[in-house]
């Protein structure tokens, strides 16, 4: 069972891989045609409900919309076999598969640096894996499966108000949000009462349900708002941290998954590895040239602060202007 856990979890990261960029560009391509019905135009894109909206009826994004069910399905398999640490870890390798389909079908440029970031969020999400203990078990008290719920309802909420309040300025914001939300589906997919043995009254009372499928949606949502706003690596990367570091720490306070005997330490450093990891890949990503081409992209390079001084030269082109050439 273990090796089947294992095997269903790569299946999800690449499916999920693969979703991210299909969705990536159904959501560019609705948002660049919202904004085109909408001349005279600025060159910020916005998460506006009609363009969210139209997102949902592109080709491309409802594809990808089928393969984030694949690895939805997946992930939910490997969440009830293994420790939440692993089976998160395992999925969180959709990393690697969206930068290297994005940089094909979304002529993003992946430079050293990029490589050197994805690279130490995904071996740190490793070595959390490879600390955590292989057992799963748990959650069967009600009242987590209440807390859980209760939580997701203020999440959902709060992820809601930054999209109203931030507009397209929290394109990484969402990113991290919408994982956290996916995250929270692992867990109550673990806890979940009446799948075995199947009960599906059992399975439709519990609040675990009501929280996957609250969590789902406005996941979802958040989600395709993000990659309309904000540059897929960036995003894929708060994303995949979210949802494995959530439900990494709920799994060890709350259903008993603990690190090996021993290997805490590298418990701690895959931690702190996939995080500066992922914020460096954000930083990296945020300010690249978009899918609207409002800035030319910096060149490459490992300055932070050649890449967000004030000395740093950008032109800023109007969508309008780059729709008329």
């Amino acid at each position: 069972m273990f090796l089947l856990g294992v095997l269903v979890a790569s299946g999800a990261a690449v499916a999920y891989g693969i979703s991210t960029v299909l969705r990536a560009m159904g959501a560019r391509n609705a948002a660049i045609a919202d904004h085109q019905d909408a001349l005279p135009l600025t060159a910020v894109p916005s998460p506006a409900l009609p363009s969210t909206v139209g997102t949902f009826r592109n080709r491309r994004f409802l594809l990808g919309t089928g393969f984030l069910l694949l690895g939805f399905a997946g992930g939910a398999v490997a969440a009830r076999i293994l420790p939440l640490f692993l089976s998160q870890t395992i999925v969180s390798a959709n990393l690697i598969v969206t930068a290297l389909i994005g940089s094909l079908a979304l002529n993003n440029t992946l430079h050293a640096r990029d490589w050197v970031a994805m690279a130490t969020v995904v071996f740190s999400l490793c070595a959390l894996g490879v600390s955590s203990a292989h057992h799963s078990g748990g959650g069967q008290g009600r009242d987590l499966h209440w807390a859980l719920f209760v939580s997701t309802l203020v999440l959902s909420g709060l992820a809601l108000l930054a999209i109203w309040q931030l507009a397209e300025r929290g394109g990484l914001l969402y990113g991290a949000l919408a994982g956290v939300m996916f995250g929270v589906i692992a867990v109550g997919v673990r806890v979940l009462d009446g799948v075995s043995p199947f009960d599906p009254g059992r399975l439709l009372m519990d609040p675990a349900a009501w929280t996957i499928a609250i969590a789902g949606s406005v996941g979802f949502y958040v989600q395709t708002v993000a990659l309309q706003v904000g540059r897929v690596n960036g995003v894929t990367a708060m994303l995949v941290v979210g949802e494995t570091a959530a439900p990494g720490l709920i799994g060890v306070l709350f259903l008993g998954d603990a690190a090996q005997p021993g290997l805490v330490w590298l418990a701690y450093t895959g931690f702190a590895g996939a995080v500066v990891g992922a914020v460096l890949v954000a930083l990296y990503n945020a300010d690249e040239s978009d899918h609207f081409d409002e800035w030319e992209p910096p060149p490459g390079g490992w300055s932070l602060r050649r890449r967000y001084g004030t000395g740093r030269k950008t032109r800023r082109v109007s969508l309008a202007d780059r729709i008329r050439r």
